[in-house]
């Protein structure tokens, strides 16, 4: 990886390039017509995503992690630059071989011929801020080693401020800098804690023994004696990618979708954490309708009052009372307290849209087919005529992991083309 003082170079040259096409842009436009503002400014947020793209996908570590991790808040930052940062979903080249092994050698305090009776030099996963190589320990059992890459935590801090520099200067962040604060604390927290492999072993067992019960909901087990800070050696646990579990017969689908839906609404609603980085990766599938979860790096927690929000917002929601959940979006934050008015049409319209895919009558009654799904079309369009209410919504940091998680799961569901009735589901969580 680069130095320090290289990759500081490196992000300021990026900011100071962005500052200068913020300000050329504000200086060429001062005399045009609103549309033509409009115009260049968009084209502006293009070309400044594509540059925040390329900079920070070149430079593997924290700041790529940081905008990986930027990419799923697409509330927080205008499209052409949500877009752009999608692309750093993509995985990372891998890092050569010599500096994995001296990492284990390093981190294990011990050859790496000792600690492990195989270790493949190949990584058959390779990510922002390490990579997963196969291995076999001495007593012959199968495993897998995520190996963080040297001094990857040691740039956390900095990396995070540029990136914030640079998103600011340009105004993209156009909120208060008191949720921006919040916003990059969240952020910042969830990097920390994907760094701390320590705490993704507590998290792996925590969220085994939280899913115990059933058997076809695997998480895999920490190798503890094989496990620090920066390494994490867990049992091998294989199954399908979500292209081949798409193949398969609706009833498995089902049993599928069933599991993915139990896995994220379980957590949150009763154990007050949650796997927030649902990207199909972190999954695999059997052809019996186990489901395999990985990276339990990214995990949020939440107090008791703000899941009694949640569950009151949901109950709100479904039974469709848009005076409430009005009041409800106040106190998360999320609609703006402020003298105007919001027809109650405009909730019911989202409503329909967002509430069709759970089977919630009036808007839909029985299986929904995720195959066909148009909601987030739907959304696109609605987004689109509520332009007037722009200005009296704002991302909110509380709910910034609930919307990716959710978010990341219908897409799971779309892309499995699973036909299923999720009310029964909802019911179990939410009395409404």
């Amino acid at each position: 990886m680069a130095s320090s003082s290289k990759r500081f170079m490196k992000l300021a040259g990026m900011t100071a390039s962005i500052a200068g096409k913020a300000a050329k842009n504000s200086f060429k436009n001062l005399s045009s017509d609103e549309n033509k503002r409009a115009e260049a400014r968009s084209q502006m947020m293009q070309d400044v995503g594509i540059q925040i793209a390329e900079t920070l996908g070149e430079m593997k570590g924290a700041v790529m992690k940081v905008g990986q991790i930027a990419s799923q808040y697409k509330e927080v930052f205008p499209p052409e630059v949500a877009a752009a940062l999608e692309k750093l979903q993509n995985n990372a080249p891998p890092m050569p071989y010599a500096q994995i092994k001296s990492q284990v050698e390093r981190e294990l305090g011990m050859p790496i011929e000792e600690a492990y009776l195989e270790f493949e030099q190949q990584p058959f996963a390779a990510a922002s801020i390490g990579q997963v190589h196969k291995a076999v320990l001495p007593s012959g059992q199968h495993v897998v080693v995520k190996v963080q890459y040297p001094d990857v935590d040691k740039n956390c801090d900095s990396d995070l401020k540029q990136v914030k520099m640079a998103l600011k200067m340009t105004g993209v962040l156009s909120m208060s800098r008191e949720l921006q604060d919040q916003i990059f604390a969240e952020i910042r927290d969830s990097l920390k804690d994907e760094l701390d492999y320590v705490k993704e072993a507590q998290n792996l067992a925590i969220f085994g023994a939280f899913h115990a019960d059933d058997p076809g909901l695997i998480i895999p087990k920490v190798i503890k004696s094989h496990s620090t800070k920066r390494i994490l050696t867990l049992t091998e646990e294989l199954g399908e990618p979500l292209s081949v579990a798409a193949t398969w017969d609706n009833e498995v689908k089902q049993k599928i979708a069933t599991r993915l839906f139990h896995f994220s609404a379980g957590q949150i609603f009763e154990l007050y954490r949650m796997h927030c980085d649902p990207h199909p990766g972190n999954f695999a599938f059997r052809a019996d309708g186990s489901v395999i979860a990985y990276d339990f790096g990214g995990i949020r927690t939440y107090s008791d009052s703000e899941i009694q929000l949640f569950r009151r917002f949901a109950k709100h929601a479904l039974r469709g009372d848009v005076t409430a959940l009005e009041q409800d979006l106040v106190k998360l934050g999320i609609r703006r307290e402020d003298d105007v008015l919001i027809s109650g049409s405009f909730y019911q319209e989202w409503l329909a849209i967002g509430l069709k895919p759970l089977s919630i009558a009036p808007y839909h009654t029985g299986p929904f087919d995720f195959g066909s799904s148009t909601i987030h079309h739907e959304m696109i369009s609605q987004a689109k005529q509520g332009l007037k209410y722009f200005k009296q919504f704002q991302p909110s940091a509380s709910t910034m992991m609930v919307d990716r998680t959710v978010s990341g799961q219908y897409w799971n569901l779309v892309n499995l083309g699973v036909e299923i009735d999720l009310s029964p589901l909802v019911k179990h969580y939410i009395d409404y």
